[in-house]
């Protein structure tokens, strides 16, 4: 996986990134594995299912709660992270990296316009 640094961010504590291939990763903040304590499952969305802006695209378990798992911009998910399943530490221990919840290939890639970037996002993080 390419890391880029140009990541932007929603207000429910996820990240996007941009891929080579024109695909975004998708994935939850440091802010939101810190919130959730130590994850104990990740239920990641099936490759090939379509889901608007703001609909639940999975569910993060947690030892203090469970958290849905919202689509920052529509898209279809073209991949899922397969390591979380085995290990859904990785979204506590490299949440930005390793810990990458899905791929989405964009239906509305003018949604990425409501989106924050980083300097925005931990200011909006640091107020919550």
């Amino acid at each position: 996986m390419h890391f880029p640094d140009d990541r932007l961010y929603h207000a429910d504590h996820l990240w996007a990134q941009k891929q080579d291939d024109g695909s975004w990763l998708i994935g939850i903040t440091d802010y939101a594995q810190e919130q959730l304590g130590d994850i104990t499952y990740v239920d990641l969305p099936a490759v090939g299912a379509t889901f608007a802006q703001g609909d639940v695209a999975g569910v993060v378990e947690s030892v203090k709660a469970a958290a849905d798992v919202y689509m920052p911009v529509s898209g279809e998910v073209v991949e899922v992270n397969e390591a979380l399943r085995d290990d859904p530490s990785l979204a506590n221990s490299d949440p930005m990296n390793a810990g990458w919840f899905f791929k989405v290939k964009l239906s509305a890639p003018a949604e990425l316009d409501a989106l924050m970037d980083e300097a925005a996002y931990n200011a909006f993080a640091a107020s919550a």
